[in-house]
């Protein structure tokens, strides 16, 4: 049933050093997953490589830097961005700190692979 799930305005009663994600989706049966993460102030997520999923992230407050591999582009407040699997993408926060949405496919959970598939792993 279609429902408000989170309320934005509640981040600026967040104590200023929470970090990491202050909601989840968790709702049984979706198709996608989403977070709202919080990053404060002048603080970073180094740059990595998501290798499955792309990555819709919608700048909800504050404002930063996202580093990829081609560079820098500073992010504000309704900024919206694409992040496309195999990409490289980091975010730096700014002066105020920052919090953003992400959305993409749901991942699937963990699968039981045979043991002839795992021995194919072995160095």
């Amino acid at each position: 049933m279609p429902r408000v799930l989170f309320e934005t305005a509640m981040l600026d009663a967040l104590d200023p050093a929470t970090t990491g994600a202050v909601w989840r989706l968790a709702e049984p049966g979706r198709q996608v997953d989403a977070n709202v993460v919080r990053i404060p102030p002048e603080r970073a997520v180094e740059p990595h490589i998501e290798p499955d999923l792309d990555v819709l992230l919608l700048v909800v407050a504050g404002e930063g830097t996202l580093v990829t591999s081609e560079g820098t582009c500073p992010l504000s407040e309704g900024s919206l961005v694409w992040l496309p699997h195999g990409s490289t993408r980091g975010l730096v926060a700014g002066e105020r700190g920052m919090a953003y949405l992400t959305v993409h496919r749901r991942r699937p959970g963990m699968r039981i692979q045979p043991a002839s598939a795992s021995r194919n792993l072995q160095p």
